[in-house]
């Protein structure tokens, strides 16, 4: 009996595998923007299993490109640190002090803890900032809040050399400014938006802490337009913390990016369900392609 459901289970996995293929072939060379964040990233294990699916995307021909967050980690240094945090209409002032340990977290710890992860899955992956290359220039976003920036120049080419080369590239939102010796704090979704709509990405997955997109009795909706968005905004259906991750989506397919995906971090696979499957995961946000079984382009 144990026999038999282990054959049983090798031919399912044999079948996903045979079907997965014209997903494969769709996404060849295809580059993908993913944000990283939430949970996930305090976990070990999720963070091994979210470097494992990098680097199979990465082995099967995918570009990913990994930009994260770091909110939790930033917060517990700056208590550690006795820097206390100033709001604004809700939203963290970033003077000079709370810049530098934003930096130093986000480059120097979360960023080589992802490049190690995936390192230890077998892949190939580089860190970089913002700053690098000037790949994000910044200006600021409300000047009440001090150094949040928001990206006004992106020189994307270090990314593309780091795909020729086989190489993952993972970004941390630290940027530079229009000025000598500035640093900006770049909210995470939109430094990933921002690079996906440089990069003219296939597409951009926004993982978070929830399901999607919900409609008023509460159901994920798997596929939306930009209208359909901009009407669930109006309306109050789409609302709270989901307003800026919408609104990053609809930026990043209207600056070139082929469709914007919101889904569930936390769910296992998550990416690969999204790429590789006809069922995907999530809320699909785009102008005019379909989610339909995939032909190579």
């Amino acid at each position: 009996m144990r026999k038999q459901q282990m054959d049983r289970d090798w031919i399912a996995t044999a079948r996903t595998l045979s079907e997965a293929l014209p997903y494969l072939q769709r996404y060849a060379g295809a580059v993908v923007v993913v944000k990283f964040g939430g949970n996930a990233m305090g976990d070990e294990a999720a963070m091994a299993e979210f470097a494992r699916d990098i680097v199979l995307m990465r082995q099967v021909g995918v570009n990913p490109v990994v930009v994260h967050g770091g909110g939790p980690m930033i917060n517990d240094l700056l208590a550690r640190l006795g820097i206390k945090s100033e709001f604004v209409r809700g939203k963290r002032v970033t003077d000079k002090a709370t810049v530098e340990v934003v930096e130093m977290v986000l480059t120097g710890l979360v960023n080589k803890r992802i490049v190690q992860a995936i390192m230890d899955e077998g892949g190939r992956a580089v860190g970089l900032s913002g700053k690098d290359d000037d790949l994000m220039v910044c200006e600021a976003d409300d000047p009440d809040l001090g150094f949040v920036g928001r990206p006004v120049e992106m020189n994307v080419q270090v990314l593309r050399d780091l795909f020729a080369a086989g190489i993952i590239p993972v970004v941390a939102p630290v940027a530079t400014g229009m000025k000598a010796n500035e640093t900006f704090n770049v909210n995470g979704d939109t430094a990933a938006g921002a690079l996906a709509a440089a990069l003219k990405a296939d597409r951009l997955l926004l993982l978070t802490d929830v399901s999607g997109v919900k409609n008023r009795e509460g159901e994920v909706v798997t596929q939306l337009s930009p209208d359909e968005v901009r009407g669930m905004i109006a309306d109050g259906t789409i609302s709270g913390g989901m307003i800026p991750k919408v609104e990053t989506a609809l930026a990043a397919v209207e600056g070139g990016v082929r469709a914007a995906v919101i889904l569930d971090g936390r769910q296992p696979n998550a990416c690969l369900l999204e790429l590789f499957t006809d069922h995907g995961a999530g809320s699909i946000i785009r102008s005019t392609e379909p989610r339909v079984k995939p032909r190579r382009t």
